[in-house]
């Protein structure tokens, strides 16, 4: 079932930099700014204009490092002036949002969202390696939003770029699995949020500016952790969900289906990623997979192969597919074909996304290394490798106005201290 209230017409420029909405209001983000999951384009390229070092360490191109309060995978949105993270204190139960300074790393404001509900009452506790904060934040520019698992349920909170509490909506109910990290999404005039789970989903389209309801779609009663990603594909935008042993697409205005393929396996927790034409999707329980399905009405699968990227979201780059699996291997595929063109063994673990700038591609690692190589058919090459002090990077990069913004976990006598980390040439 789909509910709907009228909405004023979308003025989509690009990648939904400027979108006229009700009121008056846009989305009001530049090429300098990092403002929701996976960077301007969803898709974790970078713009091209920009220069991030090549080099770094602990003594090197370190602008800045702040200490975050609490712990969480959030990672980091950066919008004008302010980086934003999602946080949580698991002694104190309190689940906030805290905004740095870009340009020192000093702590603008903390706001707290949520305080008590840590424990679920249905559901298990969730895995070891979760968070109470493993979304991230998402703005327009003029407001920032965030999504939390709190009282055995998901909600979204709007806030004012200086903290002020604007609205608050509960999505649905929520029976925890393995945890809840799924991100929200601005598009238009909504921000646009989904809460998979097995008591029973929502996919939901709220107004930014009042948290009025625009829409919502129940989703089947199964546990899955993707985001709603809004991607250019087959001529138009699309909201992709995968997981659910499903692939599907809805209108991100209306929640109207557009279409859904078998292609995917149940539990999905990368984000989608897509050429214009076809969808690159990934996977790792209870089936390992990489697959690629046009993205049309078609229900066409082109391939599906049986490796495991299930955290680390991929990359598609000039008609290949790049990325890194959990385990710790490099990878460039076809888009037509299920073997890849080159493999290349990095080790360690990986749960950080890649981001692609300039045609280099940043891999970080668990440990803080962070891998860069180029974006090329051809074969591996390694351009860098560069390390800071972390124990566990969950989270992955910004990076914008040259600049890497990193959200890393360094453990000291047994207990995690987050650090906010800003990377730049010549510091």
């Amino acid at each position: 079932m789909v509910v709907r209230f009228l909405l004023s017409v979308a003025l989509v420029v690009g990648a939904a930099f400027l979108v006229q909405a009700a009121g008056g209001d846009e989305i009001s983000v530049t090429s300098s700014d990092w403002a929701w999951w996976r960077g301007p384009t969803r898709n974790g390229i970078a713009h091209a204009d920009q220069s991030p070092p090549l080099h770094w360490g602990e003594e090197q191109n370190i602008l800045w490092k702040s200490p975050v309060p609490g712990r969480g995978h959030s990672s980091p949105t950066v919008v004008g002036d302010r980086v934003f993270l999602g946080v949580a204190d698991e002694q104190q139960e309190i689940q906030s949002v805290i905004c740095f300074d870009r340009e020192t790393g000093e702590q603008m404001w903390k706001t707290d969202i949520h305080r008590g509900g840590f424990a679920p009452t249905t559901g298990r506790p969730g895995h070891p390696r979760s968070s109470k904060a493993s979304t991230t934040v998402a703005s327009d520019g003029n407001r920032i939003f965030i999504n939390f698992f709190n009282h055995d349920a998901v909600f979204i909170t709007a806030l004012s770029l200086d903290g002020e509490q604007l609205w608050q909506q509960k999505v649905t109910d929520y029976v925890v699995h393995q945890g809840y990290g799924t991100s929200p999404a601005v598009y238009g005039p909504l921000v646009i949020v989904v809460a998979d789970n097995k008591g029973g989903g929502a996919l939901t389209g709220y107004d930014r500016v009042t948290g009025q309801v625009a829409w919502t779609v129940k989703r089947p009663a199964l546990p899955n952790y993707t985001s709603p990603m809004i991607l250019n594909i087959d001529g138009r935008d699309q909201v992709i969900l995968t997981g659910q042993d499903t692939i599907s697409s809805y209108e991100p205005l209306t929640g109207n289906a557009n279409w859904e393929v078998k292609g995917a396996t149940a539990e999905c927790v990368t984000s989608v990623v897509s050429d214009g034409t076809y969808v690159v999707t990934s996977g790792g329980y209870p089936s390992k997979h990489i697959s690629v399905v046009r993205g049309d009405a078609s229900g066409e699968v082109v391939w599906r192969n049986d490796v495991q990227v299930y955290v680390p979201s991929m990359l598609v780059y000039e008609g290949h597919i790049y990325g890194v699996t959990d385990t710790g291997d490099a990878f460039c595929y076809d888009m037509q074909s299920s073997t890849p063109l080159w493999e290349h063994r990095l080790g360690g673990h990986f749960s950080a996304s890649p981001v692609l700038v300039g045609g280099n591609i940043y891999a970080t690692g668990e440990s803080g290394t962070t891998y860069i190589f180029k974006a090329s058919p051809a074969a591996f090459e390694l351009i860098a490798e560069n390390t800071i002090v972390a124990d566990d990077v969950q989270a992955t990069a910004a990076i914008c106005g040259s600049r890497i913004y990193m959200h890393v976990s360094q453990k000291r006598d047994g207990q995690y201290q987050e650090m906010l980390y800003c990377i730049a040439e010549g510091k």
